[in-house]
């Protein structure tokens, strides 16, 4: 089926929840007048739906294949990767000084949504390169900026992430990858990494590899980790890529979905020539890292909203056009069952909610970037619930779409099937939503002692008097979160993930309840501001309460997890 990107709804949260005229006042965004953002979030749409869009069903069925000589990309992927770099979409929020436009990451947002939802599994390539160029910027010396953040920035290049280590999973500390000064400022970098996205394709003529390794005598666990970039081909004097740098993707792995994205076992050093460069201080490679992981996971929870637009669309279509069943005496399509409208109203209800979450927090990252320290502080608070909920949401409403399609969903003709495979990464990929959640209630609940997430509940209980199943609810999510503040490290984490879910329905709910406030009033565009009015109110009417059920489990204890030992699981 085709793709039509939701411009209006992406223009209309520009505006209400991002706030793009009052960031187009600051002068490092003055370029982004209305005219502006309306072109470019116009340009993206017809860009994604003739590029990207097109290449979605191949991109599954052929996918990534792994050979001798490197890793080679579907037919199509090559032209529509050139476009995008020579289009300059990459280069939307990148840094002015280095070749980038400077306009908001919300704006960008928009963008990365886009292409997500046309083609998810090509998109990958796009989503690390800019927390590649974060990590940069704030952490490489003036050289490596001058030397790699140009080609990076405008995607001629792309960057990947090296963390995972096949001993070491989710556990960073327990890796292995070495890193040995060579005496001229460089380092000789040895071992492996797994999960790497994009690790080695035929798109760009280089690839720089941002990876964690631990120098000799370093500390034990993440105090002794630091990052460095290691490109696929060290560069000649001019500039251009030149000699093999000793990195190899020796495999690629099968996986349930996204197969146009290359997931690689990376190999560093087979030769013992293999060069890399420090990024930052020796040993402080995890605050490096970080910033580009909390841009990932960003962009993450984005690919959730992206994959539910994808399959609302689709179940949207299909519920229209399948005629079955009889009311008043007439054949109709499905649309006109009780319980299909349910399940596309859900979907749509979710869809807008968490797409207004993500760029709401991405609004919050550009008013950080101008030195507002509340908003980098909330922005912080929310990014693992736009990773964990957006995410969540994907998942669910793929799951919805194969239903909404019933035994037609499950046949991989019709593309429902492949929206719920390549949604099923996200909770994955980028830290678990587990881990989000321990992050949640580890690090960001205790942010200035818990003043950062006081202060959102209370602007968000002074939006909702009027709403009084929300603001029932926000009493229900403080109680949870000041029992969580004080409980002991067990009694955090067991319920991390239900009160997680609890505060991202809460702050969605509130974003949603803003959208009503804009739209009272509007009588123009009445079919878009129809659907919003019935999104909204079914997120509120349904959605608030059902996630208010889960205040039990938000406050519930460790006891009962660890009331019996690991070998009764096997019972």
């Amino acid at each position: 089926m085709t793709y039509t990107p939701p411009t209006a709804e992406q223009l209309f949260l520009l505006k209400h929840i991002v706030g793009i005229d009052e960031l187009s006042g600051h002068n490092r965004f003055a370029d982004a007048t209305p005219d502006v953002v309306e072109a470019i979030v116009e340009g993206a749409a017809v860009f994604a739906a003739g590029e990207f869009a097109p290449l979605n069903r191949i991109g599954d069925t052929v996918g990534a294949k792994w050979t001798p000589n490197g890793v080679k990309m579907p037919e199509g992927f090559h032209a529509a990767y050139r476009a995008y770099v020579e289009g300059g979409w990459g280069t939307l929020a990148g840094p002015a000084e280095h070749g980038g436009q400077g306009l908001p990451l919300s704006l960008a947002t928009v963008v990365m949504e886009d292409l997500g939802s046309a083609n998810m599994g090509f998109s990958l390539i796009m989503m690390l390169t800019p927390g590649a160029v974060e990590a940069l910027k704030h952490h490489g010396s003036a050289e490596l900026q001058r030397t790699w953040l140009p080609k990076l920035v405008t995607g001629e290049w792309n960057g990947t992430m090296n963390l995972t280590e096949p001993q070491a999973g989710s556990d960073v500390g327990a890796l292995k990858t070495r890193a040995v000064p060579r005496g001229d400022g460089t380092y000789s970098i040895a071992g492996q990494k797994i999960f790497i996205t994009f690790g080695e394709h035929d798109l760009t003529d280089n690839i720089v590899h941002l990876v964690l390794a631990r120098l000799p005598d370093a500390p034990a666990g993440t105090r002794g980790i630091s990052l460095f970039l290691v490109p696929k081909f060290r560069l000649r004097p001019d500039g251009a890529p030149g000699e093999a740098n000793d990195v190899r993707c020796v495999s690629i792995e099968h996986k349930l979905g996204i197969h146009a994205s290359p997931t690689c076992v990376m190999s560093y050093g087979d030769e013992g020539d293999c060069i890399g460069w420090l990024i930052g201080e020796e040993n402080a490679g995890m605050r490096a890292m970080f910033t580009m992981m909390n841009n990932a996971r960003l962009n993450v929870g984005l690919q959730g909203v992206s994959i539910a637009e994808r399959a609302t669309q689709a179940s949207v279509a299909y519920a229209q056009q399948r005629v079955q069943g009889v009311r008043e005496g007439a054949p109709v399509p499905i649309i006109e069952h009780p319980d299909v409208r349910r399940m596309l109203l859900r979907m749509k209800a979710l869809t807008q909610a968490a797409r207004a979450l993500t760029y709401y927090t991405a609004g919050l990252t550009d008013r950080a970037s101008l030195g507002d320290a509340a908003a980098k502080a909330r922005a912080d608070l929310l990014t693992p619930l736009v990773k964990a909920y957006g995410t969540d949401v994907g998942v669910e409403v793929a799951s919805l779409g194969v239903q909404v399609h019933g035994g037609m969903g499950y046949i991989e003709e019709t593309g429902a099937a492949q929206h719920y495979r390549d949604a099923r990464i996200a909770p994955i990929y980028e830290g678990t939503n587990g881990i989000q959640a321990a992050d949640l209630v580890a690090r960001k609940l205790g942010l200035e002692s818990g003043e950062v997430l006081r202060r959102l509940i209370a602007e968000m209980r002074n939006d909702c008097v009027d709403e009084t199943g929300l603001a029932s609810f926000l009493n229900d999510c403080e109680l949870a979160s000041e029992a969580l503040m004080t409980a002991s490290a067990d009694d955090r984490l067991a319920p991390s993930y239900p009160f997680l879910t609890m505060l991202s329905v809460a702050v969605a709910g509130w974003l949603m309840k803003r959208q009503l406030a804009a739209a009272e009033g509007q009588e123009n565009q009445f079919t878009f501001l129809a659907m919003k009015r019935s999104a909204a109110r079914f997120y509120l009417d349904q959605l608030v309460p059902e996630a208010a059920g889960l205040l039990s489990a938000a406050t519930g204890k460790a006891e009962m997890l660890y009331a019996i030992p690991a070998e009764a699981f096997s019972a």
